[in-house]
């Protein structure tokens, strides 16, 4: 079935970059979050709690991809999902202490009331029984949020991680029901928008990194070691802004062209998911390598350190291949020397583990640069539809 044609590409208003700041507030909070509780268990709670900031984040991008920024009834919507967003945002440090119920009062509030609230604007008929199925799974995920919020320890943890692998699963699958499934061929929508504000999030939230960076120097002792520390930590973060800007337009002319701009836009939301915890991940490894630098790396650090790049090249190299059909080796090799990095330097210096890190991202950076557009431009440059039904 032929799509629709695509709307117009709008412009990203002030407000929804105003909005954003709320949400780039909360990846200096999770940062934070992981450096306080170095552990597995510290690492699975800051996993969700980021699932859940993420989510609240994408949908509420999504619902404005759907109905414009410049409708009065959606500068309504954002300005309260910011308040509420801020007060959730703010509680991540003790969600699982004596904030959990704010956390959880908050997230619901904006998951569910967003979605009562698309239903009510008018979408067209494939949209509103979408939504009403997404309505419909989140509220099946609710009483596990609430469970957890009344527990403690532990078992918090295990019921907001089921919670949050009901709301992956309904997302990953579009939020099917019984004989009822979304063909997003059907749809008309605005993906260069949404394109657009995941690129604009981007940029704020490598700002947030770079923060992170320059406040770990501001308190450690001012000698060669700090300067270099933090000189390699900003420059893997140059290398990693490098490596999901430079070859970005191709991106964009695809959402453009594409005959199921759903699909792609889907794709888009997940790398960046994937991404962004990357980025999180790297600058709690960059701030202990500042902190620490000629202590032996160890375990945590070396996969904060290794892990939060890979995390991040993983997801564009996943999404350059759905989109694309593009599987470039370098980035291939670039993982596979994180991963030896990561096993090899676990008793090495903390400023050396950090240097191995950079200078693999700083060299596919390089590579990357070099390699000719090649297949993935031509493969742009056409329009690209799905031989079957896509959720």
């Amino acid at each position: 079935m032929q799509s629709t044609s695509a709307p117009a590409r709008r412009e990203v208003t002030p407000l929804e970059l105003f909005f954003d700041l709320v949400y780039v507030f909360a990846i200096g909070q999770l940062s934070h979050q992981l450096l306080a509780h170095p552990t597995w268990t510290g690492a699975a709670q800051t996993l969700v709690l980021y699932l859940a900031v993420y989510a609240a984040w994408a949908y509420t991008t999504w619902a404005v991809t759907l109905v414009p920024a410049e409708d009065p009834r959606t500068r309504r919507m954002l300005l309260t999902v910011m308040l509420l967003g801020l007060f959730m945002n703010a509680a991540i440090p003790r969600a699982f202490g004596d904030a959990g119920w704010v956390f959880v009062a908050t997230f619901l509030l904006i998951h569910l009331g967003r979605t009562v609230w698309l239903l009510t604007v008018g979408l067209d008929r494939v949209n509103q029984e979408h939504w009403r199925r997404v309505l419909v799974w989140f509220a099946a995920a609710a009483p596990l949020w609430l469970t957890g919020a009344a527990a403690d320890g532990g078992a918090r943890l295990t019921w907001w991680a089921a919670a949050t692998l009901v709301e992956l699963a309904g997302t990953w699958t579009a939020h099917p029901m019984p004989g009822r499934r979304l063909d997003s061929r059907q749809v008309t929508f605005a993906g260069g928008h949404l394109l657009e504000r995941g690129r604009l999030f981007m940029i704020i939230a490598f700002g947030e990194t770079i923060l992170t960076t320059g406040t770990a120097l501001t308190t450690a002792p001012y000698a060669p070691m700090t300067l270099l520390t933090a000189g390699v930590a900003l420059t893997g973060t140059v290398a990693l802004f490098w490596l999901f800007f430079s070859r970005s337009e191709h991106i964009v002319r695809h959402y453009e062209r594409t005959e199921d701009p759903i699909r792609a836009g889907r794709s888009g939301v997940y790398s960046l998911m994937v991404s962004v915890a990357g980025m999180i991940a790297a600058a709690a490894g960059d701030e202990r390598v500042i902190a620490h630098p000629t202590h032996h790396a160890g375990i945590t650090t070396n996969l904060l350190l290794f892990g939060g790049p890979a995390l991040f090249i993983g997801a564009q190299t996943w999404h350059g291949r759905t989109l694309f059909d593009d599987l470039p080796k370098a980035r291939l090799l670039a993982l596979s020397a994180l991963i030896l990095g990561c096993a090899v330097t676990p008793k090495a210096p903390a400023y050396l583990a950090a240097v191995i890190a950079a200078a693999i991202v700083v060299t596919l950076a390089a590579l990357e640069d070099r390699r000719p557009p090649g297949d993935a431009t031509a493969a742009a440059a056409k329009p690209i539809s799905s031989s079957r039904p896509r959720p």
